[in-house]
C-alpha cells in the first residue's frame, strides 16, 4: 500500500511530539512502538547466581572473618544481603537483618508476620529467628550471638546498615565491640567471580543494543526525558531491567548529572547519555557523547582528548597499580591540554571511575589518593570526561575487569565523534 505524501512517517511524528510537552512523552513511546516490537529479548544466556557461588561466598566471608579476628556481620536489606543470602527485601522501620556467624549458617531476623515472605526468597541454608511487634529486634539479633558463643567477639557492621541497628545493638549486648564489616564485605563483594562479570557483560550487551536502537531516533525538538524514555522501552525489550536513561542536551552536558532546564535538540549541539540496566542483579554503565548534526572542530578536538583520557586511565590500569593511580594519569594528561589543575574547571570535576557489580556505584573508585591496589575480578567504570560550564561537556564511559593480564573491557570505546556508539 502506497502512503500519502501528507500522511505522517514516525520521523515526522516523533519531531511533532517534541512540541507538544504535555503529549510528547506518550506520543514518541507510541511512535517508536512499531520499531521497538521488532526488539527481542537477548539475556537468554543469563545464568542467575547458584546455590554454589552462594555457598562459596560465605566461606570466603568467614575465612575473612578469622583472619581479622571478627565474630560475625550484621548486614541489612539491599546488595550485601542478595549477595551472601540471595533475600530480597526492602529497609523501613520494622528491622530485617542477616546475621553472618564466623561458623557455621546465616541467621535472618525478621519480623514474625514477615517470615513466610522472607523466606520465600531465601535460598540458602539459613536459621530463621522471629521478633513481635512489642519485642526489641535487635535483642534478638544478641540472642542468636550468645546462642552462637560469639557475644564476647568483634561484630562488624556493613557500611550500609543505619545508625538505629548498631546502636541498639550495642544497648541490648552491652561491652560488644562494634567494628567495620568492610575487610569482608568488601573483601568479597569487590572481587567478581566469572559468573558475576558474565552477567554484566550480558546487561553491557543491552545497553549497548539500546543505544544503537534510540540513536537514529533524535530528533530536532526532543528533550532529554524523551530521549530517555526511548532508551527505557528499548532496554526492557532487550530483557534488560532498567535503571537510569539519562540524556543531556547543549549546555546541560557541561553539567556530569543535568540540569533543572529543559533543553531541546538542535543542530550543533551535545547529546551526552548515561544509561545502564541490571541483569539478574549486575549492571552496565555506559556513557556517548556526540552532536546533533554537524559537530564544530572545538566539539571534535574535546570528544577526541576525552577518547584518548579514556585510553590513558585502561593504560594505567595494571594489576597491583593503586586506583588513585589511575585517577592521576588523567589528570596529569589533561593539565598538559591546559585543563585543571586537578578538579578545576573546565577539566574533570569528579573521578575517573567508580567500582561496580551488583550497585552502579560500588568500591572502590578511581579517584585520587585511594590506595587500594588492582586485582584481578576488580570492575570499573572508566569514564572522565571533560566540562566547560556554560559550554557543554563530553562524557565517554565504558565499564573494565581486571583479568591477571590485565584490564579488559565489557564494551569498546568508539573511536570517533562521527560514530559515537562504538
Amino acid at each position: 500500500m502506497s502512503i500519502p505524501s501528507n500522511f505522517p512517517t514516525r520521523r515526522h511524528l516523533l519531531g511533532a511530539a517534541a512540541a507538544l510537552p504535555l503529549l510528547s512523552f506518550g506520543a514518541v513511546l507510541r511512535a517508536a512502538e512499531p520499531d521497538l516490537s521488532a526488539l527481542s529479548d537477548i539475556t537468554g544466556a543469563a545464568r542467575p547466581i547458584d546455590a554454589a557461588e552462594r555457598a562459596a561466598r560465605l566461606a570466603r566471608a568467614q575465612m575473612l572473618m578469622k583472619a581479622a579476628g571478627i565474630g560475625a556481620v550484621l548486614i541489612e536489606p539491599g546488595s550485601s544481603m542478595i549477595y551472601f543470602t540471595g533475600v530480597r527485601w526492602g529497609r523501613s522501620e520494622r528491622l530485617t537483618a542477616a546475621i553472618l556467624p564466623v561458623e557455621g549458617e546465616p541467621c535472618i531476623v525478621t519480623p514474625f508476620f514477615e517470615e513466610p515472605s522472607v523466606r520465600e526468597t531465601l535460598p540458602v541454608p539459613a536459621e530463621v529467628r522471629v521478633w513481635q511487634e512489642d519485642q526489641n529486634p535487635l535483642a534478638v539479633v544478641a540472642g542468636f550471638l550468645r546462642d552462637r558463643k560469639l557475644a564476647g567477639r568483634p561484630v562488624a557492621v556493613e557500611e550500609t546498615v543505619r545508625f538505629f541497628a548498631s546502636d541498639g545493638l550495642t544497648r541490648a549486648l552491652p561491652g560488644v565491640t562494634i567494628v567495620s564489616a568492610n575487610p569482608v564485605v568488601r573483601g568479597c563483594r569487590m572481587i567478581k567471580t566469572p559468573a558475576e562479570i558474565a552477567l554484566m557483560q550480558i546487561a553491557t550487551d543491552v545497553t549497548l543494543a539500546a543505544y544503537r536502537w534510540t540513536k537514529p531516533r533524535v530528533e530536532t525538538g526532543m528533550t532529554g526525558a524523551e530521549i530517555g524514555a526511548l532508551m527505557t522501552a528499548a532496554t526492557r525489550k532487550l530483557g534488560g531491567a532498567p535503571e537510569f536513561a539519562l540524556a543531556l542536551i547543549g549546555e546541560a552536558s557541561a553539567y556530569p548529572h543535568g540540569s533543572r532546564e529543559v533543553h531541546r535538540i538542535a543542530d550543533g549541539q551535545v547529546v551526552l547519555m548515561d544509561c545502564g540496566c541490571t541483569v539478574q542483579g549486575y549492571q552496565s554503565d555506559i556513557s556517548r557523547s556526540w552532536v546533533h548534526g554537524a559537530a564544530s572542530a572545538d566539539q571534535r578536538k574535546v570528544w577526541d582528548q576525552v577518547a584518548r583520557g579514556q585510553q590513558v586511565a585502561f593504560a594505567a590500569a595494571r594489576i597491583g597499580a593503586t586506583a588513585g593511580s589511575v585517577d592521576d594519569a588523567v589528570r596529569r594528561y589533561y593539565e598538559t591540554l591546559g585543563y585543571g589543575p586537578g578538579y578545576v574547571l573546565p577539566g574533570l570535576s569528579h573521578r575517573t571511575g567508580h567500582g561496580i557489580g551488583m550497585d552502579g556505584h560500588e568500591p572502590v573508585n578511581l579517584v585520587r589518593g585511594e590506595t587500594t591496589r588492582l586485582a584481578a575480578g576488580m570492575c570499573f567504570s572508566d569514564e572522565p570526561g571533560i566540562y566547560s560550564p556554560g559550554r557543554y561537556g563530553i562524557r565517554i564511559e565504558d565499564c573494565f575487569h581486571m583479568t591477571d593480564a590485565g584490564p579488559r573491557w565489557f564494551s569498546t570505546p568508539p573511536q570517533s565523534i562521527d560514530e559515537p556508539l562504538g
